[in-house]
């Protein structure tokens, strides 16, 4: 009989060999041989605690969600006032942690996939709500409700959009400077009321 939290200790190398193989192998070639060699555990195991590849990917997509969740719940949790809450989740999406190397293979990759696959793309989906939702509560305390609900589409689009010009670039665009821009595109955003 396997130990008292064996399981979840598996999964959770099972999910981080999965990102290390997508960022070294590309997403492709992350075959389950590869990943569970990178896991120190036989194929079998994938099966076992995940079905089957697609299970596994799904999982380690979930596991990206879930970590980014949690780094925006702890910067709300700081934040008192309505712009506040904006910077945090601005904060949030530019963290080191999410944009680590391997983070960012593996959510350029699950991107690319969705469209492919139900399960990924339900996951992408919740993530955008999610994102949508939260900076949409922040601006109604600040602008009426049909503003508020523009400029939640508006930054939440500038925030996908400058992450993945940090993501595809090596120089021009720092995460810092993607997080200044998007703090000037809510100050001027603002301003204007």
């Amino acid at each position: 009989m396997p130990k008292v939290g064996m399981e979840d200790l598996r999964r959770r190398q099972l999910i981080a060999a999965t990102i290390t193989s997508i960022h070294e192998q590309g997403f492709a070639n992350a075959t389950i041989a590869r990943i569970s060699k990178t896991a120190g555990m036989s194929g079998g195991i994938v099966a076992h605690y995940f079905d089957d590849k697609a299970g596994l990917l799904a999982a380690t997509m979930r596991s990206l969600a879930q970590d980014l969740l949690a780094e925006t719940l702890k910067c709300l949790k700081a934040a008192e006032t309505p712009e506040q809450r904006i910077d945090a989740i601005i904060r949030a999406n530019f963290a080191p942690e999410q944009n680590a190397p391997e983070a960012v293979s593996a959510w350029l990759a699950f991107w690319a996939e969705a469209r492919t696959s139900p399960a990924l793309w339900r996951i992408q989906k919740i993530n955008e709500r999610r994102l949508l939702s939260n900076l949409r509560h922040a601006f109604k305390q600040l602008l009426p409700k049909e503003d508020a609900t523009t400029a939640a589409a508006g930054l939440a689009a500038m925030i996908e959009g400058l992450w993945l010009r940090c993501a595809l670039s090596n120089g021009p665009l720092t995460i810092d400077q993607a997080r200044m821009i998007a703090r000037d595109y809510v100050s001027r955003l603002l301003d204007k009321e």
